[in-house]
C-alpha cells in the first residue's frame, strides 16, 4: 500500500507541476487599445500566478486596460468585489479572471464547439490519465 501511495504522489505532483505555469497578456493602463499584441505576452510566476486578471475601466477619455497573472485567491477576491462597479457605463470597473493560456486576451466570437473540436484541447491530460490509470491497475493487482 505504502508503494502504492507513494507512486500516486509521483504521479500527481508531475502532472501538476506540468500545468502550472500560464501565460497571460501583461499591461498598465492601457487606452483604447486592449494591449493584446504578442510583446505583452508574459510568463506568469509558477506555482504563484495560476490565472489571468484583465480589469476594463470606463473612463471619461475613454475605455482602460489593466491585465496581468494573477493568484487564483487574490484575483477571484477582487472580481466578485468589483461586482457591483461592472455596469458597462462611466465609471465601470470590470475585473475578470481566467486560467488558460492568454485568456485575458481579446474577446473572440463564439462559435458551437463541435466534438472534433473539443478532442485536442483534451491531449496535454491524456499522458497524466494513462499514468493514473497505470496506477489504479498496479495497486489493485
Amino acid at each position: 500500500m505504502r508503494r502504492c501511495v507513494t507512486l500516486l504522489v509521483i504521479i500527481l505532483t508531475a502532472g501538476v507541476s506540468a500545468a502550472l505555469q500560464i501565460q497571460c497578456y501583461q499591461c498598465e493602463d492601457v487606452r483604447q487599445d486592449d494591449c493584446s499584441a504578442p510583446e505583452f505576452i508574459v510568463n506568469c510566476t509558477v506555482n504563484v500566478q495560476d490565472m489571468c486578471q484583465k480589469e476594463v475601466l470606463v473612463m471619461e477619455d475613454g475605455i482602460h486596460y489593466r491585465k496581468s497573472c494573477a493568484s487564483s485567491g487574490a484575483c477571484l477576491i477582487a472580481s466578485s468585489g468589483y461586482q457591483q462597479f461592472c455596469t458597462g457605463k462611466l465609471n465601470s470597473v470590470c475585473i475578470t479572471c481566467c486560467n488558460t493560456p492568454l485568456c485575458n486576451g481579446p474577446r473572440h466570437k463564439r462559435r458551437a464547439l463541435s466534438r472534433a473540436s473539443a478532442l485536442p484541447a483534451l491531449a496535454p491530460a491524456a499522458p497524466l490519465l494513462a499514468s493514473i490509470q497505470l496506477f489504479l491497475w498496479t495497486c489493485a493487482h
